[in-house]
């Protein structure tokens, strides 16, 4: 069952492609264990990219029970749209983990979003319990921003890493940005390969890194003894 907020975006019919992601995503997510509402900002008819991203969004909500949809208009002061946003939901209220996808999730994309829902459903539960420990020690604001594509693989594997940290602990935020559609971001950050991975704005990593490695960057970025 969707909610949509329709004076932010119009209604109009799904594309025929919905249907076939419908179908490679079904097995992933209808057995959630809580239920997880999306949050949309963008205008439909500003971009195609916008455009298919809402589509998508409203089929999972109509598809799955356990999801949910608002639809918001563009925000002051943001540039790059569409904007998907992950909330928990219990008891009525919303929980938001901080845990965004900017630009429309496409190609191997599509997996990092199956784990965007599935962090915040599963309430971080797929990081090691280790790992969930050393969050604890986390003292300082923390922004995860992961630069990736509709062609990196490996962005899928970092993308559930980073949603899984922004679930577990309150102080982070993540954001995977689409570089196919924002090549100003990689040129921004230097993203000579991906994923690459922006922490605090100031450190950086190269490729696929397990949970040890990416909390040792948290906790040099924080400027911090290590989680």
């Amino acid at each position: 069952m969707s909610t949509h907020d329709e004076t932010a975006v119009s209604p109009t019919e799904p594309l025929e492609m919905t249907q076939q992601q419908l179908d490679t995503l079904a097995p992933y997510l209808k057995n959630l264990p809580n239920p997880v509402q999306i949050h949309y900002w963008g205008f439909e008819d500003a971009s195609p990219e916008e455009q298919e991203a809402l589509y998508l969004c409203r089929a999972l909500a109509d598809r799955f029970e356990t999801i949910t949809l608002r639809t918001f208009g563009r925000r002051k002061n943001h540039r790059l749209y569409p904007v998907l946003g992950f909330m928990g939901l219990e008891g009525g209220q919303k929980t938001d983990y901080g845990v965004r996808i900017i630009g429309l999730p496409s190609g191997y994309q599509l997996t990092s979003l199956i784990a965007a829902i599935q962090a915040v459903s599963f309430r971080g539960v797929t990081l090691e319990p280790l790992t969930r420990v050393r969050l604890q020690q986390l003292t300082q604001e923390v922004s995860l921003e992961l630069v990736t594509s509709d062609q990196d693989e490996g962005g899928t594997m970092m993308a559930k890493l980073v949603f899984g940290l922004a679930v577990a602990h309150e102080k982070i935020k993540s954001y995977l940005l689409m570089s196919n559609m924002f090549p100003e971001v990689a040129i921004q950050y230097s993203a000579h390969t991906l994923p690459h991975l922006v922490i605090n704005g100031r450190v950086h990593l190269n490729g696929v890194a397990g949970e040890e490695i990416v909390l040792q960057h948290i906790a040099r970025a924080a400027g911090s003894r290590h989680p």
